[in-house]
Protein backbone atom coordinates (compact mmCIF):
# COMPACT_ATOMS: atom_id res chain seq x y z
CA UNK A 1 0.00 0.00 0.00
CA UNK A 2 1.28 3.44 -0.90
CA UNK A 3 1.28 5.86 2.01
CA UNK A 4 0.21 9.43 1.39
CA UNK A 5 2.73 12.09 2.37
CA UNK A 6 1.62 14.27 5.26
CA UNK A 7 2.48 17.74 3.95
CA UNK A 8 1.53 19.56 7.15
CA UNK A 9 3.89 17.34 9.19
CA UNK A 10 6.70 18.10 6.72
CA UNK A 11 5.95 21.84 7.05
CA UNK A 12 6.08 21.63 10.85
CA UNK A 13 9.45 19.88 10.66
CA UNK A 14 10.80 22.62 8.37
CA UNK A 15 9.42 25.25 10.77
CA UNK A 16 11.19 23.57 13.68
CA UNK A 17 14.51 23.82 11.82
CA UNK A 18 13.90 27.58 11.46
CA UNK A 19 13.21 28.06 15.17
CA UNK A 20 16.24 30.32 15.62
CA UNK A 21 14.30 33.23 14.07
CA UNK A 22 13.58 35.56 16.99
CA UNK A 23 11.86 38.93 16.99
CA UNK A 24 12.58 41.84 19.33
CA UNK A 25 10.73 45.04 20.16
CA UNK A 26 12.68 47.03 17.56
CA UNK A 27 12.71 44.25 14.94
CA UNK A 28 9.73 41.91 15.45
CA UNK A 29 9.15 38.59 13.69
CA UNK A 30 6.70 38.66 10.76
CA UNK A 31 5.02 35.26 11.04
CA UNK A 32 2.83 33.98 8.19
CA UNK A 33 0.19 31.25 8.37
CA UNK A 34 -1.87 30.17 5.41
CA UNK A 35 -4.95 28.00 5.35
CA UNK A 36 -6.82 26.87 2.27
CA UNK A 37 -9.04 29.96 2.25
CA UNK A 38 -7.29 32.64 4.31
CA UNK A 39 -3.88 34.07 5.08
CA UNK A 40 -2.77 35.43 8.44
CA UNK A 41 0.25 37.65 9.16
CA UNK A 42 1.37 39.01 12.50
CA UNK A 43 4.31 40.82 14.03
CA UNK A 44 5.52 39.12 17.21
CA UNK A 45 7.85 40.44 19.91
CA UNK A 46 9.39 37.21 21.22
CA UNK A 47 11.17 38.96 24.10
CA UNK A 48 7.83 39.90 25.68
CA UNK A 49 5.79 37.13 24.03
CA UNK A 50 3.18 39.48 22.58
CA UNK A 51 1.66 40.10 19.17
CA UNK A 52 2.29 43.69 18.15
CA UNK A 53 0.23 43.82 14.93
CA UNK A 54 -2.00 41.21 13.28
CA UNK A 55 -3.77 41.30 9.93
CA UNK A 56 -5.71 38.55 8.13
CA UNK A 57 -8.22 38.07 5.38
CA UNK A 58 -11.02 37.45 7.91
CA UNK A 59 -10.97 41.04 9.18
CA UNK A 60 -13.97 43.09 7.97
CA UNK A 61 -11.80 45.97 6.74
CA UNK A 62 -9.64 43.59 4.69
CA UNK A 63 -12.63 41.63 3.38
CA UNK A 64 -13.91 44.81 1.72
CA UNK A 65 -10.52 45.38 0.04
CA UNK A 66 -10.10 41.83 -1.29
CA UNK A 67 -13.59 41.31 -2.64
CA UNK A 68 -13.32 39.86 -6.15
CA UNK A 69 -9.54 39.37 -6.00
CA UNK A 70 -7.49 36.16 -6.19
CA UNK A 71 -5.91 34.63 -3.09
CA UNK A 72 -2.46 35.82 -4.16
CA UNK A 73 -3.70 39.40 -4.63
CA UNK A 74 -5.40 39.18 -1.23
CA UNK A 75 -2.10 38.08 0.31
CA UNK A 76 -0.36 41.12 -1.18
CA UNK A 77 -3.04 43.38 0.31
CA UNK A 78 -2.58 41.70 3.71
CA UNK A 79 1.16 42.45 3.52
CA UNK A 80 0.53 46.08 2.60
CA UNK A 81 -1.99 46.58 5.41
CA UNK A 82 0.38 44.94 7.89
CA UNK A 83 3.12 47.34 6.81
CA UNK A 84 0.80 50.34 7.28
CA UNK A 85 -0.12 49.19 10.79
CA UNK A 86 3.53 48.52 11.64
CA UNK A 87 4.69 51.91 10.40
CA UNK A 88 1.94 53.51 12.51
CA UNK A 89 3.57 51.82 15.53
CA UNK A 90 7.00 53.05 14.37
CA UNK A 91 8.26 49.62 13.31
CA UNK A 92 10.39 49.80 10.18
CA UNK A 93 12.36 46.52 10.16
CA UNK A 94 11.18 42.95 10.68
CA UNK A 95 12.51 39.40 10.51
CA UNK A 96 10.52 37.21 8.09
CA UNK A 97 9.32 33.86 9.43
CA UNK A 98 7.71 31.81 6.68
CA UNK A 99 6.68 29.20 9.28
CA UNK A 100 7.93 26.23 7.27
CA UNK A 101 6.12 27.19 4.08
CA UNK A 102 8.02 27.32 0.81
CA UNK A 103 8.77 30.92 -0.20
CA UNK A 104 6.44 31.05 -3.19
CA UNK A 105 2.86 31.94 -4.01
CA UNK A 106 0.86 33.55 -1.21
CA UNK A 107 3.74 33.51 1.30
CA UNK A 108 5.96 35.43 -1.11
CA UNK A 109 3.03 37.75 -1.91
CA UNK A 110 2.73 38.73 1.77
CA UNK A 111 6.45 39.53 1.81
CA UNK A 112 6.19 41.56 -1.41
CA UNK A 113 3.24 43.50 -0.04
CA UNK A 114 5.04 44.23 3.23
CA UNK A 115 8.11 45.45 1.33
CA UNK A 116 5.92 47.57 -0.93
CA UNK A 117 4.28 49.02 2.18
CA UNK A 118 7.66 50.13 3.56
CA UNK A 119 8.96 47.37 5.82
CA UNK A 120 12.63 46.39 5.56
CA UNK A 121 13.76 42.75 5.69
Amino acid sequence: MIKKENKNLARKQRAKRQSDIIGTATCPRLCVYRSLLHIYAQLIDDAKGVTVVAVNTNMPAIKALIKGKTKREAATIVGEELAKAALAKKIKAVVFDRNGYVYTGRVAAVAEGARKGGLKF
